[in-house]
């Protein structure tokens, strides 16, 4: 007589609740009522009183940080970056923006990354104004993020919508998920770099952009 296959075992723990998508694919925003329980929620978590005089007004104020906290949400970078212009005069150097400044989140434990962000770009006939690159920073700073899908991000669209020669991303960040929690390493910071283009494949270019944004460490760079 023939076994039957033994069942696989369920995986302990609650079962992950199913999230309403809208028509976009995203998962549907709750009201600005339920954001608010949901930080009630937190505060009696953490062993406080959310109907405290202290605290009363804290799930309204925590909700108007998120919508700034993650504003990028709501932002296209791809749209950004369309207009672009092709009078330039025959320029095709570097172009660099450098030490911009940036906060983030990181996805896993909602803690702060802040940090700065160096973006260069090769021009291929055509340029974009300067603060649209800070904005392309802004709109992925701005989400849940890991510090090495956002380099990625950055260049990678920058790459795809100006067709440029070459494109190159540096972030130096300290992440509050290591400083104030686990390892408690204050005073470290990750740096992550994507090049492409000439930036990747020539190494007189990657080392004049690495110096002009005063790395010291040019010579260790790796792509993510």
């Amino acid at each position: 007589m023939t076994k039957r296959p033994a069942k696989p075992e369920r995986a302990s723990g609650p079962r992950p609740r199913l999230v309403k998508k809208n028509g976009n694919g995203l998962p549907e925003k709750p009201s600005r009522e339920e954001a608010e329980d949901a930080v009630r929620t937190l505060i009696r978590w953490a062993g406080d009183d959310p109907s405290r005089e202290g605290l009363l007004g804290t799930p309204d104020r925590v909700t108007r940080a998120y919508e700034e906290f993650f504003g990028g949400y709501g932002e296209d970078p791809v749209e950004v970056l369309q207009r672009t212009f092709e009078e330039t005069g025959g320029y095709d150097e570097m172009v660099i923006l450098r030490d911009m400044r940036f906060e983030s989140h990181c996805e896993h434990h909602l803690a702060p990354i802040i940090g700065r962000a160096h973006i260069a770009y090769l021009p291929n006939k055509r340029v974009i104004g300067i603060s649209k690159l800070a904005r392309v920073l802004d709109i992925y700073s701005k989400r849940l993020q890991i510090q090495e899908k956002m380099t990625a991000q950055i260049a990678n669209t920058i790459d795809e919508v100006l067709q440029p020669k070459g494109v190159a991303v540096v972030i130096d960040a300290a992440h509050q998920c290591m400083t104030t929690r686990g390892v408690h390493k204050p005073g470290m910071s990750m740096v992550t770099s994507r090049m492409l283009g000439l930036f990747r494949t020539d190494a007189r270019t990657r080392r004049e952009f690495l110096a002009i944004i005063g790395h010291p460490a040019a010579s260790t760079m790796v792509n993510v």
